[in-house]
């Protein structure tokens, strides 16, 4: 990895930890600073049931991983960055980029001209300001090496989060209707036969990110 790209990435993934860590305080102790919403948030631990706040701490644990690696590496402990790490840095880029574009073009269209709750409080950083860096640091700064195999792992997330959340979706449907207090995404508001026609899209939309993310690391 070229000195320059190194410092660039060392600053960047530094930034998405502090991000993902101020984000993190911020959604458990209910901490407001940009006025309160009761939409998609709630405080304590709560919030782990949404992919937003799972993928953003992942990428968060990755920058952690990277920015220690990279200190070593600057230091001339080690001759390279171990390939799990980036793999993992790529893993966790894909799925925050995936939030990114959710909550923009579907989530956002879904709410109206409300749409601005979204990007309030610890949701600016983790609907916005993560995504964009963690975007930014994989696919400019960080050599990865990675083989078209890996592009599968992209989709790892997905599949485990979509295999929870139509588990949550089946316990809790009555009669085949399912309330938002279960269905938070409102992925099936017009019935549960949805998820079968909803899962295989969110698949197929993530991997789409993977294959391109993948592509602009190896450029």
């Amino acid at each position: 990895m070229k000195t320059k790209n190194l410092k660039i990435s060392l600053i960047i993934n530094l930034l998405i930890l502090v991000l993902v860590t101020l984000g993190t305080i911020f959604m458990v102790i209910g901490f407001s600073f940009m006025g309160g919403t009761q939409v998609l948030t709630s405080t304590g631990f709560s919030p782990l049931k949404y992919y937003t706040v799972d993928s953003n701490i992942l990428v968060g644990i990755a920058s952690l991983l990277i920015v220690i690696y990279e200190c070593r590496l600057s230091n001339n402990k080690i001759k390279e960055i171990p390939k799990f790490i980036f793999i993992l840095k790529y893993v966790s880029t894909v799925a925050v980029c995936l939030t990114f574009l959710v909550t923009l073009f579907y989530l956002a269209p879904l709410y109206g001209n409300k749409f601005l709750f979204l990007y309030k409080n610890s949701n600016l950083f983790f609907h916005l300001l993560v995504p964009i860096l963690s975007f930014i640091s994989f696919t400019l700064y960080e050599k990865a090496n990675l083989e078209f195999k890996h592009t599968f792992y992209g989709i790892s997330t997905m599949i485990l989060y979509g295999v929870y959340y139509a588990t949550n979706i089946f316990i809790h449907q009555k009669n085949g209707v399912v309330t938002i207090e279960y269905d938070w995404y409102s992925f099936v508001k017009d019935g549960v036969s949805n998820i079968f026609i909803v899962f295989p899209v969110m698949i197929i939309f993530t991997y789409l990110i993977s294959v391109m993310i993948y592509k602009l690391n190896k450029k």
